[in-house]
């Protein structure tokens, strides 16, 4: 389960951000997550819950956004966004096609730090 360490990388790196902001509470990460990258969303949260506890993102929120797979298509002469990805045609014209556009992605796309209480 690859997700494991995933997640054990997202802690380490937001942890280290936080401390170059006076050690602020993380309160989201936010990850792109393409269908084709072979990461797991759900385990990656189950990884991410055990992973956090102890610290600074211990109550941080994960938020995965799901990148469909866009190819292009020759025929049409534009890029396509596919219904699944059990078969690589245009959903328009249904010509074949191996141009992948997007959909790989695994982009850390922004630390939330949690602003300070006021005394």
């Amino acid at each position: 389960m690859h997700e494991l360490s995933i997640a054990a990388n997202l802690v380490e790196l937001a942890s280290q951000h936080a401390a170059e902001h006076g050690g602020a509470r993380v309160a989201a990460i936010t990850l792109r997550i393409g269908s084709l990258s072979s990461v797991h969303a759900d385990a990656l949260r189950f990884s991410f819950d055990l992973v956090r506890e102890g610290t600074p993102l211990e109550e941080a929120e994960l938020r995965i956004v799901a990148v469909p797979v866009t190819v292009w298509c020759d025929a049409c002469q534009t890029e396509r966004e596919l219904p699944g990805i059990q078969r690589f045609a245009c959903p328009v014209c249904d010509a074949p096609t191996a141009d992948i556009r997007a959909g790989r992605e695994l982009d850390l796309e922004s630390i939330e730090l949690a602003e300070a209480a006021l005394p």
